[in-house]
């Protein structure tokens, strides 16, 4: 187990080496019927097969240990299979409203001072863990103030934590989390605050995610060429660790960027890869509605004719059906604001006031963060 933590920080959570030591620690507590060290062993083959994209496997893991956790009823074990829990449900299978529930749940039980061998014994601090998760979760629902709290939380507690490696994971989700409200510059700060520390300590896998968010953060700021070359390169590094976790939002990424230097022809297949991931087995649903929206708006790009305005229709009202299903109300925004702007052109101006004022008006919080005042201004256009 001691080798397999180490094999994580180091190489990447998803190197096969990690599933060979975890498998053997498997085989060792079974002959042992040692119950506490089966249980860090089940975490830590969630966490390697979520890392290689293999969610369906990676749930069942974490049904094993939420079952083994609630049968001893050992606050210890409560702690990590809620924060699992809430982390495999709202983020890769999109089911935010029960992933929350879990995360908070994670939350309540938390002592940054009782817990502290938790990272010892499984890598990651679980408070940071669940504070992070909580901030996606909460911002994808539509409470992006109360998500941008938890994100302060998560980064006053990591570095309280002094541990590198929980802290370059969490920097790094914490840039991600900027990224999705269109906050670049604190974006920025953060993936190269995480890259230096990655860097330092030879973490392969978050200098590869670093090297694609700081990529995307370079083309926003008008470096066009050098930041898209910069995120393909961070993409091969990030796969060649064996990792697949996240894969669609990084290629959403690199599909807007195209998007944006002219090259819709180009975002559009990437698209299609990430929606393949998507549509497969292994699934990742958190960023399926915003893959559909982006579609819409390249394929406006590559060409406008009567067909393309069918087809993107049709992308945006698929992203606004997933996002609805979800309760992802950022998505739902997003997909509205899309879709209002395409009936702006067709002339159906009341149907597209009608349509974003609903999604616009059911939300409470947020009204600085750029999604609301981009829909804010569009609704004044369209009265």
């Amino acid at each position: 187990m001691t080798l397999a933590l180490a094999l994580q920080a180091s190489k990447g959570q998803a190197v096969p080496e990690v599933e060979r030591a975890y498998a053997r620690a498997r085989e060792l507590c079974a002959q042992v019927e040692d119950t506490p060290q089966l249980f860090g062993v089940l975490l830590g083959l969630y966490r390697f097969y979520d890392g290689a994209g293999k969610h369906q496997t990676a749930r069942e893991l974490v049904e094993q240990l939420y079952s083994l956790a609630q049968r001893t009823q050992d606050p210890d074990l409560l702690l990590e299979a809620h924060m699992a829990r809430g982390t495999i449900l709202g983020i890769n299978f999109g089911e935010l409203v029960v992933g929350r529930r879990h995360l908070e749940q994670g939350i309540a039980l938390y002592d940054a001072q009782q817990h502290r061998s938790h990272i010892l014994r499984y890598s990651l601090d679980p408070g940071a863990q669940g504070l992070s998760r909580a901030s996606w979760v909460l911002w994808l629902l539509g409470y992006p103030d109360q998500a941008l709290r938890r994100s302060q939380e998560t980064l006053v507690l990591a570095r309280a934590l002094a541990h590198p490696h929980n802290l370059i994971i969490r920097q790094t989700c914490a840039a991600m989390f900027h990224l999705f409200r269109c906050e670049s510059q604190a974006a920025q700060a953060q993936v190269e605050a995480a890259l230096t520390l990655s860097t330092e300590h030879a973490s392969r896998q978050y200098q590869a995610a670093g090297s694609i968010l700081q990529g995307w953060c370079l083309a926003e700021q008008g470096h066009g060429a050098a930041g898209m070359a910069q995120m393909q390169q961070g993409l091969a590094a990030y796969r060649a660790t064996g990792t697949e976790l996240y894969r669609p939002y990084y290629l959403a990424l690199l599909a807007e960027g195209y998007g944006k230097g002219g090259q819709a022809e180009a975002g559009l297949r990437v698209l299609a890869e990430a929606l393949a991931v998507v549509d497969s087995d292994t699934g990742e649903r958190f960023w399926e509605a915003e893959l559909y929206r982006l579609k819409g708006e390249l394929l406006l790009a590559h060409a406008d004719t009567r067909q393309t305005w069918l087809e993107a229709e049709a992308c945006f009202q698929q992203a606004l059906e997933v996002a609805r299903h979800q309760q992802a109300r950022s998505w739902e925004l997003r997909a509205a604001m899309s879709l209002a702007r395409l009936w702006q052109r067709q002339r159906k101006h009341d149907a597209a006031r009608q349509l974003l004022a609903e999604v616009y008006n059911w939300f409470t919080e947020g009204f600085d963060t750029a999604d609301l005042q981009e829909a804010r201004a569009l609704l004044e256009e369209l009265a």
